[in-house]
């Protein structure tokens, strides 16, 4: 194949700290992650995190909780109810503006943390219920200053869908500063949304065509604004889903283009292994080297540029669940 997995530029991932093995939380102990420390760590650069530490509070401490609004809580101590809001308000707001210079292409959080949690965090009332409808105070921050950043809870990547998508956005959002890095032109644009189409339109026709028609229009855009409706579309359509059926039909879109070359016995295996894996009985790798078996046999030139049958490294094992 002639496309090449990593991109040139460090894949920089925000993360919190206890999740690399630091012991900083309140208890004095850490949250170790093997897959994010062992297997991503291999293919990432990491920035650490831990607004609680950094905000100059003592390890062990105190346990924190959000308290009052639900859509603007406090932060307070569980049993002495100090109020540390203002506090860790000054510190987000001096974070953020340290992290714009960091070229950030993901954030990986501490779920239910009064700090880092990204949703489903407690909130508790007067009466002293919560009800789990927050976010930890700097990850919202984050969200809302970095809002085409990719964020995933670590609870939330065992799940090896949400895994994927994750992995996926924060390889392609790289490889689009990369181009832009040769050059903010309209050709650089066109050849990485040539180079991105089949793994767009593996997230849903509806983005896929939208993208296309601006791409089509594109010297019809000034080129700020060009790339700028370009990054929010491919991250909007990066969040969706994607399922069997939807990229069965990318598998069966790329059959088309070598039909013609593939004997009668490679058609019926080709189609008995996407039918198999749309059916959930085999994973996504499986049909997919085949597939790249028979574009590197017949030296296929527009497939050999699709990323979607190379999108991360193999090594993840990303695409080997059913």
């Amino acid at each position: 194949m002639t496309l090449t997995v990593l991109p040139d530029g460090p894949i920089r991932v925000l993360v919190s700290s206890c999740l690399l093995g630091e012991k900083v939380r309140y208890d004095g102990g850490h949250k170790r992650d093997p897959f994010l420390v062992e297997t991503l760590g291999r293919f990432v650069d990491y920035v650490p995190v831990c607004p609680e530490a950094e905000c100059g509070f003592p390890t062990p401490r105190e346990a924190m909780r959000l308290a009052g609004d639900p859509a603007h809580p406090r932060l307070v101590t569980v049993k002495t109810g100090v109020d540390h809001t203002g506090e860790m308000q000054s510190w987000i707001r001096r974070k953020l503006q340290d992290l714009e210079g960091l070229d950030l292409c993901g954030y990986i959080c501490k779920k239910d943390s009064p700090s880092s949690g990204m949703e489903r965090v407690k909130v508790y009332g007067k009466n002293g219920i919560p009800v789990k409808v927050g976010a930890g105070m700097f990850t919202k921050a984050f969200m809302d200053h970095f809002p085409l950043i990719p964020v995933e809870e670590e609870g939330r990547l065992q799940d090896p869908a949400l895994r994927e998508m994750f992995v996926e956005q924060i390889f392609t959002l790289r490889r689009l500063r990369d181009r832009i890095r040769q050059g903010k032109t309209r050709r650089n644009l066109v050849e990485f949304h040539t180079d991105h189409k089949l793994l767009i339109l593996a997230h849903g026709r509806t983005r896929y065509a939208e993208m296309g028609r601006l791409v089509a229009h594109a010297k019809e855009l000034p080129l700020e604004e060009l790339y700028r409706r370009y990054l929010h579309l491919l991250m909007e359509a990066l969040r969706l889903r994607t399922t069997p059926a939807k990229c069965a039909d990318v598998l069966m879109h790329m059959m088309g283009h070598f039909r013609q070359l593939l004997t009668f016995d490679e058609k019926q295996e080709l189609l008995e292994v996407i039918g198999r894996y749309g059916s959930r009985l085999i994973p996504l790798v499986v049909p997919v080297t085949l597939i790249r078996h028979y574009v590197r046999k017949y030296d296929v030139a527009y497939l050999k540029r699709q990323v979607f049958l190379n999108p991360h490294p193999v090594e993840l094992m990303l695409r080997n669940h059913v």
